[in-house]
């Protein structure tokens, strides 16, 4: 029933996950309000969820024109469910533009594959993954990505290999500006000294606890039949499939390494993770185990919501 739903692309489906995603924003903006709401706050709240569905639309974008899954929506079903389960990524404002970008950046990686205007792919990818690192920092392990890319691509050219690096001093030169203009200072919007934390007390509650067990165990499970698929897809699309596991470890990366541990760099993972789950999800064949997997993944964050 439930994955009758969403096996196909359909309006009704985009308008659930509209409504999923709008229930994780409210619930996560409601712990943090403690002043009395004007209509500024309103608009911006207005803005910045938007920018959370577009996120969401942008994957969509994105496993589509590169055929990542098969025509369905379970992608961003599932991304939704993740925002839902986990709704402090729904509140951190850098983060969610970092991630916009990262998604920004993954898209241009992926279509390396038709080698249509590589400079400009290679550089759009290192600059958006530039910017992102401007709002979290370590965004910038995802700049693996496109020398993984090229590797994979199997792109000799050295002149390709050196693009990222001016994508980059780009966005450098473009920060060190406008912190001059504002700041009066060469290196004002930026940090001296990146920030690490190995303390992990703040995933020590029940809402933590299961959400990250439903992502490990459903990610894990799922990835183990992800990897060994790889090598049943179209040559030409091998490499692209390989980047989004590579995706899925950088943000995993990540997240180890966030300096303040509130939740919110979990939405690193949620793109990469939904399309490998998606990915076995078109392979399970028996028809009941399909729709218990996925209705757990859509009870489970519901149930979090209560606790």
């Amino acid at each position: 029933m439930i994955t009758s739903i969403f096996k196909k692309s359909k309006p009704i489906n985009f308008i659930i996950v509209f409504f999923i995603t709008l229930l994780a924003f409210i619930t996560a903006k409601s712990k943090l309000v403690i002043e009395p709401v004007d209509a500024s706050y309103i608009f911006e709240q207005i803005g910045l969820f938007l920018f959370c569905f577009v996120s969401v639309l942008l994957v969509n974008f994105i496993v589509s024109k590169h055929s990542l899954t098969k025509k369905n929506s379970y992608e961003i079903l599932l991304f939704s469910l993740f925002l839902l389960a986990i709704t402090q990524t729904t509140a951190n404002t850098n983060i969610l533009f970092a991630n916009f970008f990262i998604l920004l950046s993954l898209r241009r990686i992926i279509s390396l594959r038709s080698m249509i205007t590589p400079e400009k792919k290679l550089f759009d990818a290192a600059f958006w993954i530039a910017v992102a690192s401007l709002f979290y920092f370590w965004a910038i392990l995802f700049f693996i990505m496109i020398f993984a890319a090229l590797f994979l691509y199997s792109v000799n050219n050295i002149k390709h290999w050196l693009i990222p690096f001016v994508g980059i001093a780009a966005v450098f030169v473009i920060a060190i500006s406008v912190s001059i203009i504002y700041n009066d200072n060469f290196f004002g919007v930026f940090k001296s000294h990146p920030e690490v934390s190995y303390d992990f007390n703040k995933y020590n509650t029940p809402q933590f606890l299961i959400a990250i067990t439903m992502l490990l165990s459903f990610g894990i499970w799922a990835s183990l039949f992800y990897i060994q698929s790889i090598k049943n897809k179209k040559k030409a699309f091998r490499p692209a499939f390989k980047i989004i596991f590579l995706a899925i470890v950088v943000s995993f990366i990540t997240v180890f390494l966030a300096p303040n541990k509130d939740g919110s760099e979990f939405l690193f993972m949620f793109a990469p993770l939904a399309i490998i789950i998606t990915n076995y999800i078109e392979t399970i064949q028996d028809k009941w185990f399909k729709e218990v997997f996925l209705l757990t993944l859509i009870t489970v964050p519901f149930i979090i919501l209560f606790l």
